[in-house]
């Protein structure tokens, strides 16, 4: 008998200083950025790896000069190997052309910022400001690939679905893996269509189960001790909304809106665009695995039992 997830339950409760140095693990220092917000929780999370002798910068965060100076107060004159992005998503990756001249390092990420796949006629891509299509990595980091950097050996983890090119990075005999956006412990991961995927995104939550790292480091709220039961959580909580999906439309859903009202009442309005995205990233899931059909026109999707 398989025994059941635990349930899900999201630590809103971590306030970490801001711009402040904060050990996490051997080797690894946190910087949390100023850039609190509905999508960021309380600010990303910078993490500078490596000894006393040079480090590497993962994530170096939004373009904010006070960050910039956190940053390069906490490399305090050490040589910086590496500028590494989980993901170009600019609350990330925004910073790293000011922190790659004020220091020289290359910029090592998995490949340019992409689409999961073609945009539809007439389909908006809503994050398509927040995404730095422009920056190109000096090394493409690819999956499984192992690195050493600043002292560190780490393992790439390619794990698309929050957008395509991201990646999640393995700290190599520590049990602990920083995992970015793809799992983070203040909330659920955005997947918004056509940036992301969320076949691709379950997909890679089963990918990060399987593997041997116990505590998840996320780009985004505090560490997660039990990460690969959190993420079993997470993936039985988007399957189970896949579940809800289908049945709101055989029981007369036909919009995004109308799921909207059923399955988040009460959501505050600063999240209803984010619920709107994620609701059509399981849309399109549920389309492509027969579930519900879809229809496309002008006036959005219309959404009917298969």
């Amino acid at each position: 008998m398989v025994a059941a997830p635990n349930p899900l339950s999201f630590d809103t409760a971590f306030s970490p200083p801001t711009g402040v140095p904060e050990p996490v693990a051997p080797g690894v220092v946190r910087v949390t950025a100023p850039n609190r917000g509905p999508y960021t929780f309380t600010g990303t999370n910078s993490f500078l790896l490596g000894g006393p002798a040079s480090v590497a910068v993962l994530d170096p965060g939004p373009d904010d000069a006070a960050h910039l100076a956190a940053l390069l107060a906490a490399i305090s004159g050490r040589r910086v190997e590496a500028i590494l992005l989980t993901h170009t998503h600019r609350d990330h990756s925004a910073l790293a052309p000011k922190l790659q001249a004020a220091t020289g390092a290359p910029l090592w990420f998995a490949g340019r910022h992409r689409l999961s796949r073609k945009p539809r006629p007439l389909e908006r891509n809503s994050v398509d400001s927040h995404s730095d299509w422009d920056l190109v990595p000096d090394r493409h980091l690819r999956d499984g690939e192992s690195i050493t950097v600043a002292g560190l050996d780490l393992t790439v983890i390619t794990t698309p679905g929050h957008c395509a090119n991201h990646i999640c990075l393995g700290l190599t005999g520590s049990g602990d893996v920083l995992t970015g956006d793809h799992v983070m412990g203040w909330n659920s991961t955005l997947v918004s269509v056509p940036d992301g995927s969320m076949a691709d995104y379950l997909d890679s939550l089963r990918k990060l189960i399987a593997l041997p790292y116990r505590r998840y480091l996320p780009a985004h709220g505090g560490p997660i001790g039990d990460g690969p039961g959190y993420a079993e959580a997470l993936l039985a909580h988007r399957l189970r909304r896949n579940q809800q999906i289908v049945a709101a439309v055989a029981g007369g859903a036909r919009r995004i809106g109308d799921l909207l009202r059923e399955l988040y009442p009460g959501l505050a309005p600063t999240l209803v665009p984010a619920a709107r995205m994620v609701l059509a990233a399981h849309v399109e899931y549920l389309e492509a695995h027969g579930a519900i059909a879809v229809r496309r026109g002008l006036a959005g999707l219309t959404l009917a039992p298969s």
